[in-house]
């Protein structure tokens, strides 16, 4: 003779707290796969699903996700990075001078090296200074777009390498575009940094708790110094992509990629306020905010509304974060 097991409210409680919680982990995904369906439906016609059509937003979107995997860990460790967008501009601009100068070596290292004078600015003010970072960076904003507008004379500046451009931007792997492959590597190598390494548990032990992560022997200074070192040198690094694909170095390139970034990271499972963060979700995040950028574009919509529609995304990122709390 059986005997029905009735549950009780703890038990029924609990499943609604673990389907809650797989809801809120999984959104982001489930949001993906959603706006694709609607895209794939309604902009048919318009050749929204065209082999090349998607390879183009994968080629738009991939700078904007290797600066939010670095923003991933800024956001983790309890910071923010309003700079990205402009020290982009600068590093194309420091990349095709320098080229022009001494070939393609010195200009790959131009461009590294400004991402982390940069860094290295932004995170000595912030953490030996004490200047909110996000002071910090939005002045950084301003000052590394003027010097890019500076030093270019505000025209852009060529590059002739056809090396460069087909390893930093333009060049294609059968039909894989190389700027896909820099966002797998990216992608890769930011989630076991953050998932599998004593450094990845110390960032997100600085942005959950500073003053316990201090107390357990964590130095959240250095860390702190460390991530906003690393977002500048990913953000001169999509601008030396940037510089690639468009074979210019070019002082507007990257303006306003930080909203995007920001929101891509955010929308991925980041939170704004620290302690918790994941790379997988912020490349998805940024694939989602290139698929929108794409739709809106076949739909026709004019910048104006484009720019309407990057605005709601960040007020929905923000939304999602505090949820995720």
């Amino acid at each position: 003779m059986s005997t029905a097991v009735t549950p009780t409210p703890d038990t029924t409680r609990g499943w609604q707290a673990m389907l809650l919680s797989a809801w809120r982990q999984n959104i982001i995904y489930l949001g993906f796969v959603a706006i694709f369906v609607v895209f794939a439906v309604t902009l048919y016609d318009k050749g929204f699903l065209a082999p090349n059509n998607l390879l183009n937003i994968v080629r738009q979107t991939a700078m904007i996700a290797i600066m939010a995997v670095a923003m991933t860990f800024v956001l983790s460790a309890g910071e923010i990075d309003l700079s990205i967008g402009a020290v982009a501009g600068l590093a194309s601009v420091t990349t095709a001078m320098a080229m022009d100068v001494g070939g393609p070596f010195l200009g790959i290292a131009a461009g590294i090296a400004t991402g982390f004078a940069v860094g290295f600015c932004n995170s000595t003010l912030t953490t030996r200074i004490g200047i909110p970072s996000f002071l910090t960076t939005l002045a950084m904003m301003g000052i590394a777009r003027g010097v890019a507008m500076w030093v270019s004379g505000t025209a852009a500046i060529p590059i002739l390498e056809r090396g460069y451009s087909f390893y930093f931007g333009g060049g294609k792997i059968g039909t894989v575009p190389v700027l896909l492959l820099w966002m797998l590597l990216f992608g890769i190598v930011g989630h076991l940094v953050l998932r599998r390494t004593s450094f990845g548990r110390r960032v997100l032990a600085t942005g959950g708790n500073e003053t316990a992560a201090r107390y357990s022997g964590v130095d959240t200074r250095s860390i702190k110094m460390w991530v906003l070192v690393m977002s500048s040198v990913a953000a001169a690094f999509a601008g030396m992509l940037y510089a690639g694909r468009l074979q210019s170095g070019r002082f507007q390139l990257g303006e306003g990629d930080e909203l995007s970034v920001i929101a891509a990271a955010v929308l991925g499972g980041t939170s704004l306020f620290g302690g918790a963060g994941t790379v997988v979700g912020t490349i998805v995040g940024a694939l989602m905010i290139g698929l929108i950028n794409n739709g809106l574009i076949l739909m026709g919509l004019e910048f104006s509304q484009q720019l309407i529609a990057r605005g709601a995304i960040i007020i929905i990122a923000v939304a999602i974060s505090q949820q995720r709390k």
